[in-house]
């Protein structure tokens, strides 16, 4: 069931990432070195999307399912939809989104963005080798610019010994951390794009003219009628 879920979520967010997508950026790619890699790197984003999508929908439908199911108690058909399941779906997602953060997001923009390493062979191995390796290092800077500034701030043992528990501490809030900015960024940007949107849209759409008084219409026109007339 995990399986289909995500099949149909990885369907659907390709048909929105190639609809919306440049043409220029993945047609018109005459190298076929580019072309494979442009096409590796719309996987990653499109399995990205999918693992965003499903982190959106899981809540609801974690609610819906428990409503069908103190709905329908007895009914064979429908007692897929259990606590497991629903377990499932949570630990996969926060898994896939970790993932999907560190690991996949960068190692695409590095990707695209490779050539591979002076004197070596050209290929797709040679970007992945170099991007393996700018990855690394970027994830070791990271670790020791975080080192550095927890040394800085309380300089103890507790502190150091805290970072060796990256994997059972740090990693697991990074999902909230990460998702606190998120809607930080939501409630900051929801009033301007609903401002921008009206405004667009007052600018598409005619106004009715219901409300409008025929006559005084028709007086205003013969009184221009009458002014243009006296002026010939």
């Amino acid at each position: 069931i995990c399986v289909l879920l995500f099949a149909s979520l990885y369907i659907l967010c390709h048909f929105i990432i190639t609809h919306f997508k440049k043409h220029t950026d993945f047609a018109a790619v005459h190298d076929d070195e580019d072309a494979a890699v442009n096409r590796i790197a719309l996987g990653l984003c499109t399995f990205t999307l999918a693992v965003a999508l499903g982190a959106v929908l899981l809540l609801p439908f974690s609610i819906i399912s428990n409503e069908v199911l103190l709905s329908f108690p007895h009914n064979y058909y429908i007692q897929w939809l259990n606590g497991s399941l629903v377990h499932g779906l949570w630990n996969l997602v926060f898994l896939f989104s970790n993932l999907s953060i560190v690991f996949l997001m960068p190692f695409a923009y590095f990707f695209t963005e490779s050539e591979g390493f002076a004197g070596s062979k050209k290929g797709i191995m040679a970007r992945v080798y170099e991007t393996s390796v700018v990855l690394l290092l970027l994830t070791l800077l990271v670790l020791g610019m975080v080192w550095v500034a927890s040394a800085i701030v309380s300089n103890d043992a507790a502190s150091r010994q805290s970072l060796y528990d990256l994997w059972e501490y740090y990693l697991p809030y990074l999902y909230s951390c990460i998702s606190l900015f998120g809607v930080l960024l939501l409630l900051l940007c929801t009033p301007f794009g609903l401002s921008t949107m009206f405004t667009v849209t007052g600018k598409l759409l005619v106004k009715p003219r219901l409300l409008e008084d025929l006559d005084e219409q028709l007086s205003c026109t013969r009184l221009e009628e009458a002014a243009v007339s006296r002026r010939i």
